[in-house]
């Protein structure tokens, strides 16, 4: 039998105003994955002052191409754990992929938290910092090239 969502009095309330410290690093770690660490390090710093904004939990799992993980993934509930107990989360880190260029969004750190709110309610605004991908790291556009009139 499917356990019951968790139900908090405000759910929304459950993010801090800034990312931890460590998230940063965390971020760059999961980025160098995917990318030179040369692309990696500047999107990195670019996150650091980005302007906080706001996105919902199931949109950015959309634009992620990420799976919902289930409340009994252990980081998941560890996360539920920590937001009945009244801490706050950090807020997430997301590089912009590019459409024309088929790049999702990557979900830089904080997939756990995404996945955590989404079960408190999927309509609930996430503080995020958004980043796009840096040109250099876009992949070559596959349209045929104009040519001079």
């Amino acid at each position: 039998m499917p356990k019951k969502p968790v139900i908090l009095k405000s759910p929304r309330e459950h993010w801090k105003a800034e990312p931890d410290g460590h998230d940063y690093p965390a971020a760059r770690d999961y980025l160098s994955l995917l990318m030179p660490e040369a692309q990696a390090d500047p999107l990195v710093e670019s996150l650091r002052s980005a302007p906080l904004v706001h996105r919902k939990a199931k949109d950015i799992l959309r634009a992620s191409r990420l799976e919902l993980l289930g409340e009994d993934n252990v980081h998941v509930a560890k996360d539920l754990r920590r937001i009945r107990k009244g801490e706050r989360l950090s807020p997430v880190l997301l590089v912009r992929g590019s459409i024309t260029a088929a790049a999702s969004l990557i979900v830089a750190d904080g997939y756990h938290r995404v996945c955590a709110s989404h079960f408190l309610d999927e309509d609930a605004d996430i503080p995020c910092r958004i980043v796009d991908l840096a040109p250099a790291a876009r992949r070559p556009s596959t349209r045929p090239a104009k040519s001079a009139p």
